[in-house]
């Protein structure tokens, strides 16, 4: 279980993250909606404690991993695997190298410096890389990768710190509606078939609904929305999206990836925690 309680985040006079409470069960994929500035990814930033939180605590398993320094800080990033919109990956280096860099966190320091990796490694970054189907691409540096394969290096070497939670940073913001969804299947299968947590930050409501089974609306860094795709209506959307008001004015379209091949995941439901005070308060779930 992770559980944020009271947490907020500002920066000088502003507040990116206002007084959010969240709990997410184990195995649980959840999609974070919002417009640009409405807080996402400082929230994912904090989670994986790349930034600090101001007032608050977040705790996963009873810890409280927002007071962790040293060693236990290391630990839990590596638990806790980050997935960057612009992929973060070395250019220079070979695919299968920037894979087992995953590794770093369970070895110690002078064979992470001098880049050695056992055989077992070496095998465990092929097995990954072939189950995103891109193990042909091993040998290729970096750079020449396209994008879509670019994220597709990025999850296999967040999988190589065989983690706990993978939190994807607006995984698909860069991509083609093609790649946008070989990404998000990709996450959807680790969720299902590892049972680790995927919490990712996203702009389009197609593929919050069609992916993830909870979904979590931010607005002016706040939590406005927290339910089921199903209630993730029209009128909650003009209020993420800053369109209330203006039914006239405000389409889905503006938020689609278009994709079309897609179909909604079907999941057994999981406790989900409710927000009081948000729409998902004063829903039931269906049935």
């Amino acid at each position: 279980m992770l559980k944020i309680s009271k947490v907020s985040r500002r920066f000088g006079s502003k507040t990116a993250v206002d007084d959010i409470n969240i709990e997410i069960p184990a195995g649980q994929m959840v999609g974070i909606i919002g417009r640009s500035g409405a807080g996402k990814s400082t929230l994912l930033r904090m989670i994986n404690r790349l930034i600090d939180v101001s007032d608050g605590t977040i705790e996963f398993e009873g810890k409280a991993v927002s007071s962790l320094k040293g060693q236990a800080l290391r630990d839990w990033q590596r638990d806790c695997a980050m997935i960057f919109q612009q992929f973060n990956l070395v250019p220079r280096l070979d695919v299968i190298t920037n894979v087992m860099l995953g590794r770093l966190n369970h070895r110690n320091t002078l064979l992470s410096l001098l880049r050695i990796f056992s055989e077992d490694e070496q095998l465990m970054a092929l097995k990954a890389l072939e189950r995103l189907d891109i193990a042909q691409t091993a040998t290729q540096w970096a750079q020449t990768l396209s994008g879509g394969q670019q994220q597709r290096v990025a999850i296999a070497r967040a999988l190589m710190q065989e983690p706990k939670i993978l939190l994807a940073d607006e995984p698909i913001a860069s991509l083609d509606p093609r790649n946008a969804q070989i990404v998000m299947d990709a996450l959807a299968e680790i969720n299902e078939q590892q049972g680790i947590t995927v919490i990712t930050n996203l702009h389009t409501l197609d593929t919050a609904r069609t992916y993830c089974e909870r979904i979590i609306g931010m607005s002016q860094g706040r939590v406005v929305f927290d339910g089921t795709p199903d209630q993730l209506t029209t009128e909650v959307a003009r209020e993420l999206y800053g369109a209330d008001g203006l039914a006239e004015a405000f389409s889905e379209a503006m938020t689609s990836t278009t994709l079309e091949a897609a179909k909604p995941r079907q999941k057994k439901k999981k406790h989900m925690a409710i927000v009081p005070g948000t729409a998902f308060a004063e829903a039931s779930l269906p049935n």
